[in-house]
């Protein structure tokens, strides 16, 4: 059962009526309880279908932050086998709010890949130990470090994009942070290997796209990918906080909006009611998902991969206008 106390206020109703079912299953109550307890199951049916079928823009980031949402290594745990984790950029030191290491991906039969994400870690302690999923210098130099070692092994890199946003504080600064994300997109543009990203909660502008340079680009359904946050971008046009869902709506951060636009290749379905429901659910839809476009990715020869991934970005923001016919003179 979900703690009402960690749920979002639009989806409160959902939670305590979940948790009024749950409670009720586990009384021996005779054919009169299960009567009971299938009004309520089919009550709550109807009550997700409204919450989740007119969700704002506003709504869908709060869910892409939702508490209890799973994190990059919850995905890696139900994805791989035999995961292996590499620690340090080999420079300065080891950056937790970055996690990679090698490991056999479950829906492909156990084929060897590099993966690789942001982790915001959960608790104060772990959160504040991982810097709530926002990288420094040291673990953007990190992740380059890893992928570079799978271009040389040859293995496929599978990137969980989930981070708020590069950290931007004066010590990462002096350490470079500009350079370090800089140096990843143009390390990943010419990685020999097939690259998929997968943004899993929120993709935080160039702390994102530091790990998402990619063949394939897929969208959880409730995940979120902005050049800033609502909040941020709210301060800035109108200086008032109380702005901050018109600029979600207008900001135009959700997977369909992104799908609709070209930059996202596939949306990923979420269980009913979000991630944060069933993850065991959530990382078979991300599996499968994942395993149907390295299918088609390995087949590929190193230059067409490199060929493929230099047209996809170089098509994002080209657009096709009609212009009126000029009349003769």
């Amino acid at each position: 059962m979900l703690d009402p106390r960690q749920s979002l206020e639009f989806e409160r109703p959902l939670v305590e009526l979940e948790n009024k079912i749950g409670e009720l299953k586990q009384l021996a109550g005779g054919e009169l309880l299960a009567a009971e307890i299938k009004i309520l199951e089919r009550r709550a049916s109807r009550l997700r279908a409204e919450i989740y079928s007119n969700l704002s823009p506003w709504q869908k980031v709060q869910l892409s932050r939702h508490p209890l949402r799973p994190y990059t290594l919850d995905f890696i745990s139900r994805l791989s086998d035999e995961f292996f984790e590499l620690h340090g950029d080999r420079a300065f030191s080891d950056d937790e709010a970055v996690v990679g290491g090698l490991g056999r991906l479950k829906a492909l039969g156990g084929r060897p890949v590099l993966l690789i994400g942001h982790q915001k870690g959960r608790g104060t302690k772990e959160a504040m130990r991982r810097n709530f999923g926002m990288p420094r210098p040291e673990g953007y130099r990190k992740g380059r470090r890893l992928m570079e070692l799978a271009a040389r092994m040859k293995l496929p890199i599978v990137a969980l994009i989930d981070t708020p946003g590069a950290y931007p504080g004066i010590d990462a600064e002096e350490r470079g942070q500009a350079e370090a994300i800089a140096k990843n997109l143009e390390v990943m543009a010419g990685l020999p290997v097939p690259i998929i990203a997968v943004v899993i909660g929120e993709g935080g502008s160039g702390g994102a796209l530091a790990l998402g340079v990619c063949d394939r680009l897929l969208m959880m359904e409730y995940s979120v990918y902005s050049v800033i946050t609502p909040e941020g971008c709210a301060s800035i046009l109108w200086k008032d906080q109380a702005q901050v869902e018109v600029a979600a709506a207008q900001m135009k951060m959700t997977a369909e909006d992104i799908k609709q636009i070209g930059v996202v290749d596939e949306i990923v379905a979420e269980p009913p009611g979000g991630a944060h429901h069933d993850f065991d659910e959530a990382a078979r839809l991300v599996g499968e998902a994942v395993a149907r476009h390295l299918d088609e990715l390995v087949a590929l020869s190193p230059q067409a991969l490199l060929d493929g991934r230099y047209a996809k970005y170089r098509a994002i923001g080209s657009f096709l206008t009609e212009t009126a016919s000029q009349p003769p003179a």
